[in-house]
């Protein structure tokens, strides 16, 4: 079993310019969906059939390009699997920046990006409460199977399925639905200040 240790720089010469693997070409892929590249350690098969373990530092969620490297400096490139999505197009602009927050807001984990000048997409795991909220901002909704990549957090470290710092304290202990109603609309840029 090839072990994969080192998570590599991206290919953009961004991180460690020094790393001794930067320059191997990948000897093979390894296509895996969210929920496994969200793990630092995991068995798996790469796609032309290697046994590979990933004994990873706790870090980013593996995306899509990734490259890890084993000891001995083989090279697998990590790929995105095709999993079932829901993806919302709208108006880029004020609605979709409305639509990202609206999702956002209620914990969600988005892959965004642009399909023309005049349309963005918002990319999220199906969930009937979701496409309802995103139809009601005016999105157009696909139900397909696509790669999921989602936005890394801003204070992203793998491990957390999702990072956020709103100026109140939450224990993350999610063991309900994630609907998150709340009966009422509310907005996390507000300060509270309570006179008392």
């Amino acid at each position: 079993m090839m072990e994969l240790i080192h998570r590599l720089p991206d290919a953009s010469g961004s991180g460690d310019p020094a790393s001794a693997h930067t320059e191997v070409e990948p000897l093979d892929t390894l296509t895996l969906p969210l929920e496994l590249r969200i793990r630092g350690r995991l068995r798996a098969t790469t796609d032309g059939g290697r046994e590979v373990g990933l004994f990873l530092d706790r870090g980013p969620v593996l995306r899509d390009g990734d490259r890890l490297a084993s000891r001995e400096g083989e090279v697998i490139r990590i790929r995105a699997a095709d999993e079932p999505v829901v993806t919302a197009y709208i108006a880029a602009g004020r609605p979709m920046a409305a639509l990202c927050y609206h999702l956002g807001n209620r914990h969600v984990q988005l892959a965004i990006g642009m399909q023309e000048a005049e349309t963005g997409w918002v990319r999220f795991p199906p969930d009937h409460v979701l496409e309802a909220l995103a139809e009601r901002l005016g999105a157009t909704l696909t139900h397909h199977e696509a790669p999921f990549d989602p936005e890394p957090g801003a204070y992203a470290q793998a491990g957390q399925a999702h990072s956020h710092a709103h100026g109140h304290d939450h224990s993350h202990d999610h063991g309900h639905g994630h609907e998150h109603s709340h009966g009422h609309s509310h907005s996390h840029a507000h300060e509270h200040t309570h006179e008392h």
